[in-house]
């Protein structure tokens, strides 16, 4: 029987490895190498804690796995001298029961949770204190702050030089400027092909889709500068097809709005032609052209 005090020895080392690589471990390295920071938005705090616990889990599962793997491989290999199959083992009702559960009570698990976090991110408020109308288009970005009367439109990315290694020149992309600490629900809508809405930093994406509006409610709580870009590939310039965020406060919001000019691009300057509803053109008789 082991003696207390070579169990000491053997957990003193261990505690002492476990605690040096928590202690170790980088705030980069703590959120599962997400970017951004889980204050950024209401959101991005559960959204890395589910992200970092899945791995958590996984990798145990993993770990585990791989040591019953190399156990069985080393302990119940051919030995020297050894011929024919070893004994056979078959309908293990233990085993069987274990790797049947042990799965199930998993994948409910992760669901649960998934589902949760999904539906705290995906319920719109039914009064948001800003709404903004994002309009994706072959390869930049239209933004209508509606409650303001004001609208912002943009070019694709532009490089500062030529060739491959050219980086894309930041302060002529268009800008979303955000309030801080305020319930923000943007209107995703597309002007031609399909998009995908996505400020990195933010840990959300979500299609745009034409003839389609889809919703993102979220409330930014760290004044910053972020990164956008579309993350559906959508033609030629899909790499270009970004944008900047600006999370500020009250007064900066109202003062960056306020110079932005008056009105809305709306779905008048869409692409798309052959929308449900859209009727064909007519000619000179009052019938369509294709009759």
């Amino acid at each position: 029987m082991r003696s207390p005090r070579r169990a000491r020895w053997v957990a003193i080392p261990v505690a002492a490895a476990a605690a040096f690589a928590l202690a170790g471990c980088t705030q980069e390295q703590l959120q599962g190498y997400l970017p951004g920071s889980p204050d950024i938005t209401n959101h991005t705090s559960g959204i890395i804690g589910l992200w970092v616990t899945s791995w958590i889990v996984l990798l145990a599962v993993g770990v585990i796995t791989w040591g019953l793997i190399i156990w069985a491989a080393i302990a119940y290999r051919r030995r020297k001298g050894q011929t024919g199959l070893p004994p056979q083992l078959r309908y293990n009702m233990p085993i069987e029961v274990f790797y049947t559960i042990v799965p199930l009570i998993l994948v409910l698990g992760f669901f649960a949770f998934t589902v949760k976090e999904q539906v705290s991110i995906e319920t719109r408020d039914p009064d948001p204190d800003i709404t903004i109308e994002a309009y994706g288009k072959q390869w930049s970005w239209d933004f209508n702050y509606l409650n303001e009367d004001r609208y912002s439109t943009g070019i694709q990315g532009q490089p500062t030089g030529e060739g491959a290694g050219s980086s894309i020149d930041l302060e002529l992309l268009p800008t979303l400027y955000l309030p801080v600490d305020k319930t923000v629900e943007i209107q995703l809508k597309s002007r031609d092909v399909a998009h995908s809405f996505w400020i990195i930093e933010f840990l959300y994406k979500k299609d745009m889709l034409p003839g389609k509006t889809n919703y993102m409610t979220f409330t930014p709580t760290e004044i910053g500068e972020y990164r956008g870009k579309c993350a559906e590939l959508c033609g030629e310039y899909h790499s270009m097809m970004m944008f900047n965020v600006e999370v500020l406060s009250q007064e900066d919001y109202d003062a960056k709005v306020a110079a932005l000019p008056e009105g809305r691009l709306g779905d008048e300057y869409n692409r798309n032609n052959n929308l449900p509803g859209t009727q064909a053109p007519l000619v000179e008789d009052g019938e369509s052209d294709g009759e």
